[in-house]
């Protein structure tokens, strides 16, 4: 029954991958491509704010790009949802891990003198989509590219558990501790990869996310080709 309640796109293990994903990313662009987060804007809106404060012009344009990107990232993947799931073939969601996987390939090749710009450009705008396209995880609202909502959720329902000794709250806690270690799992593997292979060590996220696209190409073509119009949770 719950197979069926939730689409292959929304349950926990899908986006248990993308969470080592997001975590990776972080750990990659961290530790070979200039020393920063992609997967987020927080930073790069409190850094702007100061460029701004401090009269340092330069440095405030520079942050637009990236933000823009992120911004960019968001309307494609809400545009081209709609737009693929009037086609019927496949999701909006299996074709994206597709353009990741894409991504990865090319970032891989990129020479470590290149300008970290391309890399953390590209990054910003992959992560926006991937935050924008995944939502939910069982019905359970959730984001793949950072933590901050989960260290709140464990916190939240260990309180929770705590006070009404209710077992389903530690479960919940569970949940979002979970994704938090994979997370961590994924910003670990990136600095391991990255140190051996610099750059190319990108390419090690090629395997979460094509084990996910395989899972979700296969519900698409198969398992769930008669449920296209059905819109996932959160959107």
């Amino acid at each position: 029954m719950e197979e069926k309640k939730f689409l292959e796109c929304e349950r926990w293990w899908t986006l248990a991958f993308l969470m080592y994903v997001g975590g990776f990313f972080g750990g990659y662009t961290y530790s070979v491509r200039g020393g920063i987060f992609c997967n987020a804007q927080t930073a790069n809106f409190v850094l702007l704010a100061m460029a701004l404060g401090s009269g340092d012009w330069a440095q405030a344009k520079y942050l637009i790009i990236p933000i823009t990107a992120y911004f960019l990232g968001a309307v494609v993947s809400e545009a081209a949802a709609g737009s693929l799931r009037k086609l019927h073939v496949i999701r909006w969601d299996t074709l994206l891990l597709l353009i990741e996987m894409l991504v990865v390939v090319i970032l891989g090749f990129i020479p470590d003198s290149a300008p970290f710009q391309i890399s953390q450009i590209a990054v910003n705008f992959i992560c926006s989509m991937q935050y924008n396209t995944f939502r939910q995880a069982d019905g359970i609202p959730m984001a793949t590219t950072f933590c901050t909502n989960h260290i709140r959720q464990v916190g939240v329902f260990f309180t929770k558990g705590i006070r009404h000794q209710n077992r389903e709250y530690f479960a919940r806690m569970g949940f979002h501790a979970g994704m938090l270690a994979l997370f961590v799992a994924g910003g670990v593997t990136a600095t391991i990869a990255c140190h051996r292979f610099s750059g190319r060590g990108v390419w090690f996220a090629l395997l979460p996310l094509m084990i996910s696209f395989i899972d979700l190409l296969h519900a698409d073509l198969k398992t769930e080709k008669d449920r296209m119009e059905q819109i996932p949770r959160g959107h």
